[in-house]
């Protein structure tokens, strides 16, 4: 589990595609430094296994399912990316509950300056619709967020100038693709109560 509270923008080192997945080597001086085989860590929101540490990179294998779900498989060597190490039971929940486990991607449609913000407006994939509601949590790229408005096709964020400067949403353009995480929450309601 996450909280949605990056603790460091990394860098991949390498993506290398093998048996319908790929291996993926990111550098994260913060997150290294007491991974181990076998950690999580969430990279652009994408809850991922480490399988070997080497200084400051850590490499961790992406499966075909991940790879379809995401924008993983879009990144490439130099490509900055959002990271988080899984919370510990004794931690602070900063953000929200964030599983790692991403529901889809959107397309950054609008970015709007702001003198101590910008406004940026994102597509709703339709199946996702119902999990997102103003002023509720959601994830994008690992960031845990408050959605400040929605439509049927589209949802906005606020960001502040830490999370621009600090996650890769301040190099974010029009166009760009996203991993969208919708409050987990929403989703067991949904199931209990269509259970009748």
């Amino acid at each position: 589990m996450f909280t949605g509270i990056i603790e460091e923008k990394g860098e991949v080192t390498a993506i290398d595609q093998a048996g319908g997945g790929a291996l993926l080597s990111v550098r994260g001086p913060l997150v290294t430094s007491d991974a181990g085989h076998g950690d999580s860590i969430a990279v652009n929101g994408v809850c991922l296994t480490v399988v070997e540490v080497a200084g400051d990179v850590f490499t961790v294998d992406v499966i075909r399912e991940s790879l379809d779900r995401s924008s993983l498989g879009g990144l490439k060597a130099g490509s900055a990316v959002n990271l988080e190490r899984a919370v510990r039971a004794d931690q602070r929940l900063g953000g929200h509950i964030v599983q790692g486990h991403v529901d889809g991607t959107a397309v950054l449609l609008s970015r709007e300056p702001g003198e101590s913000w910008d406004d940026l407006r994102f597509t709703l994939p339709p199946a996702l619709s119902p999990y997102v509601a103003e002023k509720g949590s959601i994830a994008i790229d690992g960031i845990s967020l408050t959605v400040t408005t929605v439509d049927d096709e589209s949802f906005g964020v606020s960001l502040i100038p830490t999370t621009l400067k600090l996650t890769t949403m301040g190099e974010r353009q029009v166009g760009d693709v996203v991993n969208i995480e919708v409050d987990v929450i929403a989703k067991y309601v949904e199931r209990l109560v269509g259970r009748k």
